[in-house]
Order: structure tokens, then sequence, then C-alpha cells
């Protein structure tokens, strides 16, 4: 392909972007669903990066020198998918495979496509994504790459948007370049702002962005925008682009019944003919800019060394947790830290300090730091980023699209349970085992002690795909030697004989309950058989079904943790079907402050609760 000269780009650009609008307009017809007036209005932007601005090479899109592209408003889907067919990474012909089945050309982009970084369409989500592309270029790359990400103006309302604002402006993240679409209208309204660029810009400009507004359909104006961006240093840019949605079909053009409506075959053929009149045969032909290739460090697997804790020592897991992340930087240069403002209680400062230029601190900001993992994921980074576990409920959703990327993130929660003492229920993790494990594909660990904690850190590290580790606040006897191995899917039978007549399973603090309770039952001629369950999905079922046969069908789950969708539900569900007679302690109600040991008591999971409710069941 030659490159179009100066004077001639604006024009032939704009035939591109209305060659993408043609694609767009079929597939959604085609499909018979979807989103065309959304794709219209952010054609010519998406058709000045890919064919002018953009460096990368179209036909390996995971290369990781590239130019990387983030659309965050992934309803329009069919407009991203356009430009990658025409810039010649798959035949257009695909295209009309939208939204089926047999096509990974989804309603929404995930990253079953290689062009995809992360799953957008739950808005207000791809800024944070880009701000961890963007860190892990300047920061840990060293990498000329830009990263370019394109919102919806209705999606600016989103609070994530402004928390990613936020981060990218602290860390002068000149590598990055929003750009917001803003066309007016909403799904249902007109949007709060409408085009109103002045206060769109004095958003941007307030949160430290340099801002330039533009004719979004103007291709001049756009690539001088975009030139205007790369040469700003020490700020992240975003270019605000006035748009009309539906642009270039002129019954839908700034219409607001058109929002995710489809033309029908009659429409789309006057839509196609009125966009097509202009258009010239052969389609200009465009040489995209190479990527500059940089050196990268690669990842290594190499052993942690055996913990040090001693027989006798108190440890919580929370900073066994920072012990491993700590070691494990020193063996893996691939792994990352990020934190919320709470390190020096999760214990990732042991790592921050140790491995400054690969720690992120993103403030009280759960999503975003959520949304960047998965940003740095999508380089190839293995991120741990660690919050109070009920902190993350407010990042939920950014979790939800993570696990639907099948994103290599590893998320720890700690501060989990009534164990946490007198802060109170609004600090105390309580539902976060329920909502990892409804995640598909997400594996959920909940360790003991200190031992378990430090070897699964390491597992963690090791496996691929999304991860989350619950670890508690108090400090907990050591249960296992330095060589005690734990495999993801794997539980530790801690006692057990042939005259067991209850296994009673536990996670976490409720593990040394149990172990209590054991001692006590023992006293009183009654043997239970305990399993330390740290692998709550995938479960060891193998386990628990032995244990059932063994112990007449009899189970007991007690754990630090709403009664739904915790541990007794994970037993629950693995043995359906099995015959078992299986009971289940937790926390019943909204807790209330008070000493770790008097809460345990109080709500009924401690050893003499065991006790009592195990000679219930015989």
């Amino acid at each position: 392909m030659t490159t179009p000269a100066s004077a001639q780009l604006p024009e032939l650009l704009r035939q591109k972007a209305d060659q993408l609008r043609i694609h767009s307009i079929r597939a959604t017809t085609t499909a018979g669903s979807g989103h065309p007036s959304s794709c219209c209005s952010a054609a010519d932007i998406v058709a000045t990066l890919f064919f002018s601005v953009m460096r990368f090479d179209p036909h390996t899109p995971p290369n990781p020198d590239n130019d990387r592209f983030v659309l965050s408003k992934g309803h329009a889907a069919p407009l991203l998918y356009a430009a990658w067919a025409e810039a010649g990474l798959f035949d257009p012909k695909h295209l009309l495979e939208l939204r089926t089945l047999e096509s990974d050309l989804e309603g929404h982009p995930t990253p079953r496509l290689s062009f995809v970084d992360m799953a957008t369409g739950s808005l207000g989500q791809g800024l944070s994504v880009g701000v961890g592309i963007a860190l892990n270029n300047k920061y840990l790359d060293k990498s000329s790459a830009r990263t370019y990400v394109v919102l919806g103006d209705g999606e600016s309302v989103e609070g994530s948007v402004w928390e990613a604002a936020d981060i990218a402006r602290h860390f002068q993240l000149d590598n990055l370049c929003g750009i917001v679409d803003i066309n007016r209208l909403g799904q249902s309204d007109p949007t709060m702002l409408e085009h109103n660029l002045t206060a769109y810009q004095a958003r941007w400009e307030g949160f430290g962005w340099h801002a330039i507004c533009v004719d979004g359909h103007n291709h001049a104006e756009l690539l001088k925008a975009f030139a205007e961006a790369a040469q700003t240093s020490g700020k992240p840019a975003m270019i605000l682009a006035k748009t009309f949605k539906g642009k270039g079909i002129p019954f839908a053009e700034d219409h607001p019944a058109w929002h995710g409506k489809p033309l029908n075959p009659e429409q789309a053929e006057e839509a196609i003919n009125e966009l097509s009149q202009t258009l010239t045969s052969p389609s200009p032909a465009f040489s995209i800019s190479p990527p500059t290739t940089v050196q990268r460090t690669k990842s290594t697997l190499h052993p942690l060394p055996a913990p040090k804790y001693g027989a006798t020592d108190l440890v919580a897991t929370r900073e066994a947790f920072g012990d491993a992340l700590a070691k494990l930087g020193e063996v893996n240069p691939l792994v990352i830290g990020l934190d919320a403002d709470v390190k020096n209680s999760t214990y990732t400062d042991k790592f921050s300090k140790r491995f400054p230029d690969r720690f992120f601190e993103n403030f009280i900001a759960e999503q975003n730091m959520v949304g960047a993992a998965a940003g740095l994921a999508a380089c190839g980074k293995i991120p741990f980023a660690a919050t109070f576990a009920c902190f993350l409920t407010r990042a939920y959703d950014f979790i939800r699209m993570a696990a639907i990327s099948q994103s290599n993130i590893k998320l720890m929660g700690s501060h989990v349970g009534v164990s946490i003492g007198e802060d109170g229920p609004s600090q105390m993790g309580l539902e976060d085992l329920a909502m990892m494990a409804a995640q598909p594909g997400v594996v959920v660990l909940y360790p003991s002690d200190a031992m378990c904690t430090y070897r699964l850190v390491e597992t963690m590290a090791n496996h691929k795909g999304m991860v989350y580790m619950r670890t508690g606040r108090p400090k907990t006897p050591i249960l296992y030697g330095p060589e005690e191995s734990f495999a993801i899917g794997g539980s530790k039978v801690l006692r057990q004989s042939a005259k067991d007549q209850v296994t009673i399973v536990a996670a976490g603090v409720t593990v040394f309950e149990a172990l209590k309770a054991y001692d006590a039952l023992q006293a009183a001629g009654i043997s239970v058989r305990i399993i330390d369950l740290y692998s709550v999905a995938p479960i060891d079922v193998t386990t628990l079904q032995q244990a059932a046969r063994a112990t007449n069908n009899r189970l007991l789950t007690v754990e630090d943790h709403y009664l739904h969708g915790g541990i007794g539900d994970a037993v629950l569900s693995a043995l359906a079907g099995d015959g078992i007679r299986l009971t289940k302690m937790g926390i019943c109600q909204i807790p209330h402050s008070g000493k770790p040991d008097q809460l345990l008591d109080h709500y009924g999971i401690n050893a003499r609760a065991i006790v009592e409710k195990v000679k219930q069941l015989i």
C-alpha cells in the first residue's frame, strides 16, 4: 500500500470512515440487532486512528509493540470489527456473521478475538484498562507505544471514568489518549451535557488532562488533535469530539429513536446507496506504520524459598500474603503489585518497598485498580491487586468483566468475617466467597495459616487465569510444615479416624475453632473428621465424598461468612445427589462490633458452638 499525500489524506480518511459505516450497517441489518447509529458517530474517529495515527502490525494484533486501541463504548463493536477487517486482519465478508453463535464477532467485544484486550460493554471500564496498558508501556516496558481509548459521552457519567482520569493524571500518562465520542444522545434521553464541549473541556482540564475540542467528523481537525496529543508531555490527553449519532444515515442522524436499532433491509439499502455515492473505486490504500520494537523482560518460574515461620509463631494470613508477594517479586520480574491505599494492612507494602518500580498505588479507587490490573495482564504481566475484601464489592462489575475476559489477574481480599473485631459490619468481608465463586473459571482460595498462604501465593502466580485469595486479620497458629504443598482444587484432612461420626469442613479462622472443638469432642468420646477446605473453587469433591461416606453422610460446614453462597453452599453443590445431610454454620445476620472472640461466640461459629452442634447431630 502507498501512503496518501497529506493534502489528500482527510478526504481519503472520510471515504474509509464511510466504508466502516457501510460495514456496520450491513452487519447489524443482517444480524437483526445492534447499534449502527453508535458506530456511525465514531466512524471518523476510528478511521483516523486505524489508518493514519496508530502504529501497529495489522496481521498480529497481540504484538506487544503495537499501539493499543480500547473501545470502551463496546456497543459500537461492529465498527471495531470493520476497522480490523479493513486493516486486513480478516475478510470483510465475515462481518456478516456478527452476533451469531458460530462467530466470535459478538454483540460486544471479548478477548476471544485477538485484537481485544478486555471485554467491554459494561460502560465506564475501558479507560481504566487503558490506564493499565499505559502504565505498562511507560513504566515497565519503557515502550513508545501509545494507548487510545474511545469512550461514549453517556458513559463519562460513570464514577469509574473519573477514578481512571485521576490516576492517569497522577502517573503523568502522556502515552494515553482518550477520545470522547460526544454524539449527544444516550439510550433513553439526551446526555446531561449534550453538545456542551466547553463543560466537557472544563471537567477534563480540572482533572489535569490536556483537553482538545474538535469536530469529530472533520478528519483534518482529528489529525491535528492526535498530533497535538502525541506532543503533550507530562499529562494524558483527551480529545472531545462533537459528533452526531447516526452520522451518514439521513433519516437517523441526531435522532433520539435510533439507539440500539438496526436498519431494516430497505432502510439499509437506502443508507448504503447514499454513503456509496462519494466512494472511489478502488478504495483508498493506506500504509499502516509499523510499531517500534523493544526488548521485554520474560517470565521466570523459579520456586520460592521455603517460608521461615516457626512452629510456635502466630502469623496473620494477610501478612503471609505480603511476605510471599515480596519473595515472588524476587524470582519473577513479571509480577506487579497494586493496592488501594491499604498496603500497610494488606502487607503489599513489603512488595512496594522492595520493588517500587513495579508497584502502583491506586489510592481509594478500587474499580480503577481492578481495571488497571486487567490492562497490565493484557500486556503479559502478572498483577496482584489487594484491598479489604469488603471494598472489592465496589469493583465487582470490573471483576465480572475480567472474568468474562479470562484475565490473568490475581486479587486478594483481606479483613474478612466477624473475626476482624471492633471495626464493625461495614469493614467485614462477609459476601466475598459468594461473589467470587459465582464467576466462571475464577479460582477461589481461603488459606488458614501462614504456610498455606505463602505456598498458595506462588501457586496463584503460576496459574493462568483469574484467582481470588481471602485472608484474615487476626494472627493464627502455624498448622503446616514448610515443605507442605497446596494444589488448586485440593484440601487437607487434619484429623480422622475409623470411628468418625461427623465431618467438619472449615476454612480460614474457623479451622482453628474446629480443631479446638475436636479436642473437646474427643474428651467426650466423640470422634469427628476435620477438613481444611483451602480451595473453595474448584473444590475437592473426591475428598469430601470419601469423608461423607466415612461419617454416615453427616457433614457440618463452619465459616466466617454469610451462610448464603459460602463454603456450605459450595460443599452442598459439590455433593448434590450423594445423599448427604449437611448442616451449615455461618453468619446469619448483620454483625455488630466487638472483640473477635466475642463475635465468633456470639454468632455461633466458635469451638463451643461447633461442639454443641455436633452433639445435636449425633
